[in-house]
């Protein structure tokens, strides 16, 4: 999608952030209703177009699976915070905390389409092809938009690190592609990723 037209602004403008109680759920409801909803970090804002849910103790691969670490606290914490972890030494991920407190769960945002901001998100990632290609995967979009360790923990209810998850009145979609996760050995069976079929800038086609 190109930038965002007068119109796609207006209703971003308008749109809602999403309240607690839309996080307070198992993460395998959230994942496929966070889709078409807006991320925005500063200037920067993208549709989210895939995500995978984690199911902490029940899923094997799970950050939060054997308990809780350092490294994991937050995704024991309150839902509707952000969960940033470091991965191969070079990349951040960014996940929403679900379920109820204590229970470690969370939905691993995996691609964008991005709105606004773009020019920023070029800067940040000269490497990139196409618009297309910016924020399709976890870890280009969360470079694509400046989100690194020092968001872990922020609250999207709050914005209180400039990032929040808005709702500008698209629906999510009514059939949404279904798969196995990416990139898992653990837990690498489970149905857990939804996307928006046919969108060009998905990490990894159906």
């Amino acid at each position: 999608m190109s930038p965002t037209s007068s119109d796609q602004l207006s209703l971003i403008v308008s749109a809602m952030r999403l309240e607690r109680g839309f996080y307070a759920r198992d993460p395998r409801e959230v994942a496929p209703d966070l889709l078409n909803k807006v991320l925005v970090a500063g200037e920067c804002r993208g549709r989210i177009v895939e995500a995978e849910a984690y199911a902490g103790s029940d899923d094997p691969g799970s950050h939060g699976y054997r308990g809780m670490t350092p490294r994991t606290e937050v995704m024991f914490g309150p839902p509707g915070r952000l969960y940033v972890y470091f991965t191969y030494g070079m990349h951040w991920c960014a996940n929403v905390v679900c379920g109820k407190e204590g229970e470690c769960a969370a939905v691993l945002l995996r691609a964008l389409t991005p709105l606004a901001g773009v020019d920023q998100m070029w800067a940040r990632r000269p490497a990139a092809r196409r618009d297309r290609d910016l924020c399709s995967g976890p870890a280009k979009l969360t470079a694509a938009l400046g989100i690194d360790g020092a968001a872990n923990g922020a609250d999207l209810l709050t914005a209180d690190a400039g990032i929040e998850v808005l709702d500008d009145g698209t629906a999510p979609p009514l059939d949404p592609g279904c798969s196995v996760r990416i990139g898992l050995s653990a837990g690498a069976d489970l149905p857990w990723r939804w996307y928006v079929s046919g969108c060009p800038d998905l990490s990894r086609k159906g």
